[in-house]
């Protein structure tokens, strides 16, 4: 059984010493610290310039990766703060012994759902696609049988998530730690606490993806034992049962992408506004204000409203859900995701399928998942093979020029073959859509 008093750890990477919550400066409380150094990095800036859904779109209320981020990031705060109320009632000890209090909860989880997009390639999740296929079913191929098989799985199903624990937690040249977040955030984040093989070795909601990359396992593995997370793997595999506030995070995100998806749809003309109120009147009827609502004379206005008290029936019904599971969630016994237990769960589903068929697969989302692959794969071969080059003393002048486009501080060069490719990666994954583009454009244009 897992102990909130440990799941709630201060502690971050380096530390000599334990961080005790009663001791915490409640002007700058340590989680609300993570919130901070997340915000001012430069990852996590660059969101503003990817795709959420809706491509490089220069409109003025489509959502980008920075949007939305942060809208889950309020849904988070809301979900952790209500929960957090509910946990310090049924366990008084540890406001009175250790000093919690339930916007602690709020700070975690806002803080682990401000990050939950920040390793998310261009172009959206054809963004991930692509980096795995060019390693699947391209150039990439050649590296294989120089790698161990989970090293070979990570490239070939590059995953966001795990190159998000890494933009947070992995040590470079003269940053130790990457941005040195709590352990309880950390935590948070991970929504998929194992590594990349087994792939989905059970049904379970933890085990559906894979949370980190085989160079942060060591690290991954100290995070989890600190937690007191529950270790759910045997022999040379690593995995564990969630954190429990990483449910809190991944029904923010759930919450957001349904409602606010469908609101963009709607305001782009993908979805007829009629729809709007077919769809989320079933999730508002209980709170709607029918003679305010009919006051409102433009279809944005109504459609936020809409929106707005849509948000508001699904966290309430999220945080039911958590409540009602706490004693299982704590054991490891909790395999599903918040909403799939909601008691909206089917009208969810409807507007999903909506913004799938309207908005998901329309032309412009299409187009740009095209042009993202040959982005992408071009980006990738080129710095790869210049990188494998210069490693092995067979780099020309080309070569040299491409590694100094390169940022500065993806301008050294790692030993190891999985490293220098996950580099490479990684380099490719924090681009933001529009820089990713330019760079192809230039390496086209040299090329002919």
């Amino acid at each position: 059984m897992m102990q909130w008093e440990q799941l709630l750890s201060l502690k971050r990477q380096g530390d000599t010493s334990k961080r005790l919550r009663k001791e915490q400066d409640e002007t700058r409380l340590g989680f609300e610290v993570d919130y901070d150094r997340i915000i001012f990095s430069a990852a996590f800036r660059s969101l503003q310039d990817k795709t959420q859904v809706i491509p490089l779109s220069k409109t003025d209320f489509v959502h980008n990766r920075l949007t939305h981020s942060l809208e889950v990031s309020v849904v988070g705060r809301s979900l952790g703060r209500l929960v957090g109320k509910q946990i310090i009632a049924k366990y008084p000890h540890l406001q009175e012994v250790h000093g919690y209090q339930a916007n602690d909860f709020g700070a975690i989880v806002a803080a682990a759902a401000l990050s939950h997009d920040i390793g998310n390639p261009p172009f959206g999740h054809s963004g991930e696609k692509a980096i795995g296929e060019y390693f699947k079913t391209g150039n990439g191929l050649q590296y294989k049988d120089q790698l161990t098989e989970k090293q070979w799985q990570d490239l070939i199903d590059f995953e966001g998530n795990a190159n998000g624990f890494s933009v947070l937690a992995s040590s470079r040249e003269g940053i130790e730690g990457g941005l040195r977040i709590s352990y309880a955030t950390l935590g948070a984040f991970m929504k998929y606490p194992k590594e990349s093989l087994p792939k989905k070795p059970t049904s379970k909601i933890c085990d559906k993806k894979y949370g980190f990359f085989q160079q942060d396992k060591a690290f991954f593995a100290e995070v989890a034992n600190e937690l007191g997370l529950i270790s759910n793997k045997s022999g040379s595999d690593i995995g564990f049962e969630r954190h429990p506030l990483a449910y809190l995070v991944e029904a923010a995100d759930d919450i957001c992408y349904t409602i606010i998806d469908f609101e963009d749809g709607i305001n782009l003309g993908l979805i007829p506004e009629e729809y709007a109120l077919e769809y989320l009147i079933k999730l508002v009827k209980n709170g709607i204000d029918t003679k305010k609502y009919n006051e409102l004379l433009t279809k944005e206005d109504r459609i936020s409203y809409l929106r707005a008290l849509a948000i508001g029936s699904l966290i309430s019904d999220a945080v039911s859900v958590f409540m009602e599971n706490e004693k299982a969630i704590l054991a490891g016994e909790f395999p599903y995701a918040l909403m799939d237990k909601s008691q909206y769960k089917a009208q969810m589903n409807d507007i999903i399928q909506i913004s799938i068929k309207n908005v998901y697969q329309s032309k412009e989302v299409i187009h740009k998942e095209v042009m993202g692959y040959k982005v992408i794969n071009t980006l990738l071969d080129c710095f790869c093979t210049a990188t494998n080059k210069k490693e092995s003393g067979m780099a020309s002048n080309y070569d040299e020029l491409l590694l100094k486009l390169l940022p500065e501080r993806f301008q050294f060069q790692k030993e190891n073959l999985y490293d220098r490719l996950l580099h490479i990666c990684h380099f490719v994954s924090l681009l933001t859509d529009g820089k990713a583009v330019e760079l192809y454009k230039t390496i086209q244009a040299n090329k002919s």
